[in-house]
């Protein structure tokens, strides 16, 4: 088993849930495992390194974060077509397509609707509900009353959709990729009798991400409106607001990137216990306790990520 410091040295993997499977990425590798409606496991790999790995300047701390967000949710809407893919081509009986220059263009086109979609529900409408309330001219309460809207938005469109059958198996599959990483980083043998040992609660977890950037939004926002409105006067609109804002919201994904790994390596302080108290609680909603064939996929993606498994599947993967 290994000890705090050596947990610490490992390679960071993180993951995240598909459909029927989980998607686990190493410093060099993104592995995913789908299990099928016949009990068997299928599995894909992805030879590829973080986008600041590749360049020096993104690997700028801040910078990273932001860099980071982006290719999680490439990498994020990739695998999860995969694994929808995977699920048509098992009822239709399909041999596996190969990848096509529309394949990227709906890749592209989803990327941007989900930002745009996200925008307007997390920025916008609340920036409209604070106008409506009168508060634009106080900017630490505008950005209360916004940033709680956001919040209570969030909330609201997680427990909707889970009550989703679809959507509480990927919360399964959620919990059983966090056991599978405390497995990992405890040294323990990869297997679903640990896994389960392991809570579904893990400090590195996007939910969490997801709580601080609202956070900090509020608090990040008021400094800067604050100055803005002193210089150049109120915000006529809330489109206006918005627009202003958006260049500087990688900015804030990136301050929470390094409050996130601040956080999880030094989770063991009473201080930060508490910071990521919240992200922890969270995490009630966007997981469930999963079975042993659950856990079992998540730790086949997780073998497969592994460096030192890597070579042993090196005839299934791709460059991305």
């Amino acid at each position: 088993m290994h000890s705090t410091s050596d947990a610490q040295s490992l390679p960071k993997v993180g993951g995240q849930a598909i459909i029927e499977g989980v998607m686990m990425r190493s410093p060099d590798c993104v592995a995913a495992a789908v299990r099928l409606p016949d009990g068997e496991i299928t599995e894909k790999t992805w030879k590829s390194k973080s986008w600041y790995q590749r360049n020096k300047f993104l690997g700028l701390p801040v910078i990273r974060g932001a860099v980071s967000l982006a290719e999680a949710l490439v990498l994020g809407i990739r695998t999860l077509n995969w694994s929808a893919d995977v699920a048509i081509e098992f009822e239709k009986g399909k041999e596996k397509k190969s990848k096509s220059v529309w394949d990227s263009i709906t890749l592209a086109g989803t990327l941007i609707f989900a930002m745009f979609l996200a925008l307007v529900l997390f920025m916008w409408i609340p920036y409209q509900l604070a106008n409506l309330l009168k508060t634009g001219e106080n900017q630490p309460l505008f950005h209360l009353v916004a940033g709680s809207t956001r919040i209570v938005f969030f909330l609201v469109y997680i427990w909707i959709i889970s009550q989703m059958k679809d959507i509480r198996r990927i919360f399964q599959y959620h919990g059983a990729e966090h056991q599978a990483i405390f497995t990992y980083e405890a040294g323990e043998e990869l297997n679903p009798g640990n896994a389960g040992r392991k809570s579904c609660f893990h400090p590195r977890c996007g939910t969490s991400f997801i709580l601080i950037v609202a956070l900090l939004t509020m608090v990040v926002f008021v400094v800067f409106d604050i100055i803005v409105v002193a210089v150049w006067g109120f915000y006529p609109n809330a489109l206006i607001r918005l627009l202003v804002h958006l260049p500087f919201l990688p900015l804030v994904a990136g301050i929470s990137y390094e409050v996130l790994k601040l956080s999880d390596r030094l989770s063991h302080t009473a201080f930060f216990r508490a910071t990521i108290a919240p992200g922890l609680a969270l995490q009630r909603m966007t997981t469930r306790p999963p079975d042993d064939m659950q856990r079992e996929v998540a730790l086949c993606a997780l073998k497969i990520a592994l460096p030192d498994t890597q070579e042993l599947e090196a005839a299934k993967s791709e460059s991305c």
